[in-house]
């Protein structure tokens, strides 16, 4: 699993997070709250202090798949905020969240008057070019590769180790629908991988939970072996 870079809160210095939050009220929400709406057309900018947030989209057809998933410290809704075009996706809480919203008028000055807040940004971007490269790239691995590989982050962003040592259990409730949407495959598909490693005692699924026995055995798959 690839080390991650400083979530953009915590890229900043003291003084830079300061300078963002003075004005600003934390606001508090539960799980399932939608937070912003695909096709709103909003102004601001969050920056996700505690919790998780889903990223959503909905088709004209219905269909609606997550697309990824933002944890503590990461910046959210930059792109329609910086570009002030409606939002292409919504923000749904994971978990009990608390956000700051900052203006992107407000966000813009300090950027050009703070340079660590101008890096944090540049960053964030960077990082969310490569998510979506890889994304590309990866669609034509095997599915099982891929799920291997999305278990693992998950296991290291939110990983909770079982206090019997019996494994790490993700510590978000996802769905099979969910883990379809992020690796752009069927829900079908998902469901029968997972059948498999059930069966192996690799991994154990209840209803929007999930306990990662082997993750040697999920670093083998994910690496192609």
């Amino acid at each position: 699993m690839s080390r991650r870079p400083a979530p953009f809160w915590q890229a900043l210095e003291p003084a830079d997070r300061t300078a963002l939050a003075e004005g600003t009220a934390v606001v508090s929400l539960p799980a399932d709250r939608l937070l912003l709406a695909q096709g709103e057309d909003s102004d601001h900018l969050i920056v996700l202090l505690h919790g998780w947030i889903k990223i959503v989209a909905q088709s004209h057809a219905g269909y609606r798949a997550l697309l990824a998933l933002r944890g503590p410290g990461e910046l959210l809704g930059e792109q329609a905020a910086l570009e002030r075009r409606r939002r292409s996706a919504s923000l749904v809480t994971a978990t009990a969240v608390d956000v700051l919203q900052v203006r992107a008028a407000r966000f813009h000055s300090l950027a050009r008057s703070r340079p660590g807040i101008a890096a944090a940004l540049e960053q964030t971007l960077s990082q969310r070019l490569r998510e979506a490269d890889v994304q590309r790239t990866g669609i034509t691995e095997p599915v099982p590769a891929r799920l291997a590989a999305l278990l693992l982050d998950l296991v290291e962003r939110c990983g909770q180790p079982e206090p019997d040592g019996s494994g790490h259990r993700v510590g978000l409730a996802l769905t099979q629908d969910d883990l379809a949407g992020l690796l752009l495959t069927s829900r079908r598909t998902v469901s029968r991988v997972l059948e498999q490693w059930r069966a192996r005692g690799w991994v154990v699924t209840g209803r929007q939970s999930l306990l990662v026995r082997s993750v040697d055995r999920l670093k083998l798959l994910a690496a192609g072996e």
